[in-house]
Parts: C-alpha cells; sequence; structure tokens
C-alpha cells in the first residue's frame, strides 16, 4: 500500500525530477519521484515461486512440474532466468520438501543464475494463500508472484511490476483472455481496476482472465482464507483493492510430459 511522506529535497534536483513528468505513464512529481526511487532500488527487487501442493498432484513421471525439461532446461530455469532478466534478484521458493530437494539439486544457492534462492518448506497448505503465508516475516517490501509449472518467457514482468507500483491495490494480477473461462479465474475489469473475481465457473460469457503471475504488497499474506482466487481475490476486488495489467502474451503451463513436448517445439 502507498503512504504519505514529506521530504526535503535540492531545487535544482527537483528540477530534473519534473523533467520526465510525461502526464501519461507518469502523471504528476511525485510518481516522478516514486519511479527514480523504484528504478533505484531494483536491485532489491523479490519474487516468489510458487509451486506446492501436494506432491503426487504435481508429479511429472520420475520429475515435478517445476523441474520437468524444455528441452535442456527445466521450467523453474527457465523461470529463474526470466526472473533475473527483469531484475529480480532474490527468489524465494515454495514447495514440499521432495520437490524442493529436485530444485535444490539444478539451482543450488543461485548464484549461477546472478541469484539469491531461499528455499521455503511447504509443510501443508489447502491452496495457494496458504502456501504462500509460508513467506510472512520473510519479506517486507513489496514483490512478484508466478505459479511454478509455467513458462513466462514472452511475457513482460517489468510492466507489471512497475504498473502495481503505480497504483494503490494489494495485488496487480496479469490478466488475458481465454476460449475456456470455466477452466480459470474469470474478472470483471474497469480500467485497470478489478470489480468482481470468479474462480473457474460453471458457466460465464466473460473471457478476461486471471494468469498466475502478479505483484502484491506484503498485506496481501494478512487476508484469510485458503486459496488467493477462490477466497482474498474476491474480497480485495469488492473492497476496490485488487488491480489487474492486460497482457497481450499468455504463459504456457506445463502439467504433463505432453505439455512439455509441445512446449520443446513452440520454443524451437
Amino acid at each position: 500500500m502507498k503512504k504519505k511522506i514529506s521530504i526535503t529535497i535540492e531545487g535544482s534536483i527537483l528540477k530534473e525530477v519534473d523533467l520526465i513528468v510525461d502526464h501519461i505513464s507518469i502523471r504528476n512529481r511525485s510518481q516522478a519521484i516514486e519511479h527514480l526511487l523504484g528504478i533505484a532500488v531494483g536491485e532489491n527487487r523479490t519474487a516468489v515461486i510458487m509451486a506446492g501442493g501436494h506432491e503426487e498432484n504435481i508429479r511429472i513421471g520420475n520429475r515435478y512440474r517445476p523441474t520437468v525439461k524444455i528441452g535442456q532446461k527445466s521450467v523453474v530455469e527457465l523461470a529463474i532466468e526470466k526472473l533475473r532478466e527483469s531484475g529480480f534478484k532474490s527468489i524465494y521458493i515454495i514447495a514440499r520438501q521432495n520437490v524442493l530437494t529436485q530444485i535444490f539439486n539444478i539451482i543450488k544457492d543461485g548464484s549461477s543464475f546472478g541469484v539469491k534462492i531461499n528455499y521455503v518448506e511447504e509443510k501443508e497448505s489447502n491452496g495457494s494463500a496458504d502456501s504462500l503465508k509460508a513467506i510472512m516475516g520473510r519479506i517486507e517490501s513489496d514483490f512478484l508472484i508466478v505459479y511454478g509449472d509455467i513458462l513466462i518467457g514472452n511475457i513482460s514482468l517489468e510492466d507489471i511490476w512497475n504498473d502495481h507500483l503505480k497504483h494503490n491495490a494489494v495485488a496487480t494480477i496479469m490478466m488475458t483472455t481465454s476460449s475456456k473461462p470455466s477452466e480459470k479465474g474469470t474478472l470483471k475489469a474497469e480500467g485497470n481496476k478489478v470489480l468482481a473475481f470468479t474462480q473457474k465457473p460453471k458457466d460465464s460469457d466473460i473471457y478476461l482472465v486471471f494468469s498466475p503471475v502478479m505483484a502484491a504488497s506484503k498485506e496481501l499474506l494478512e487476508y484469510h482464507g485458503a486459496s488467493l482466487e477462490k477466497d482474498i481475490f474476491p474480497i480485495l476486488a469488492g473492497r476496490g483493492l485488487l488491480n489487474g495489467y492486460l497482457s497481450s502474451e499468455k504463459e504456457t503451463h506445463i502439467h504433463s510430459l505432453n505439455d512439455a513436448k509441445k512446449a520443446e517445439k513452440m520454443l524451437g
């Protein structure tokens, strides 16, 4: 959440700040200062890869969804490389013990990828919100969330992140369109404000859906509910605290060996 502060600044510096106000994406001096501070602290960006849930539910052969290979690299390797390219160098991975072990055998401490990996074991959970709460007390600022079974190579994570920082929302979710909305979370939106969120409706004529990439403030961890999609997002939408970022690019889900083979062909 945004907070008001009072600062004293040199007049010459303030003139330079005013030069980047374009009245489009940066509408005023306050947004300009926030934009510049965001760039300055970009080295400390934090991301969370969510790979929780029962191990058997995410198993693919002798691997798991995050560790299955897409060509020469695993799903989690591709995710970490994308996060690093987008300026996220502190990365938390939430998963059950055996999944974390497989990921650690591939990623180690993350130094070879230019990031710091923090492994967080999920003991048990009844949904995505329960799983995410495993990082409570570890993160003190806004953070990015990506699910551990998707490919995000074409998605502009920086645009989602910057859009989140500009607006007063608890979370900013990525929005895309789908011809099968009953398989996803559907949402009603006006501009970048999500007005309503429904997880996997039986029948829906709404084709605007949630894709599992989002930015959030640490306040998200304080909301009660087992599932982000079923419990928390509807509450946030009803209170005007859920924003959306519309993306023309879509994630690719890896839930089976067939999905992995298709993705490998798609990536060439």
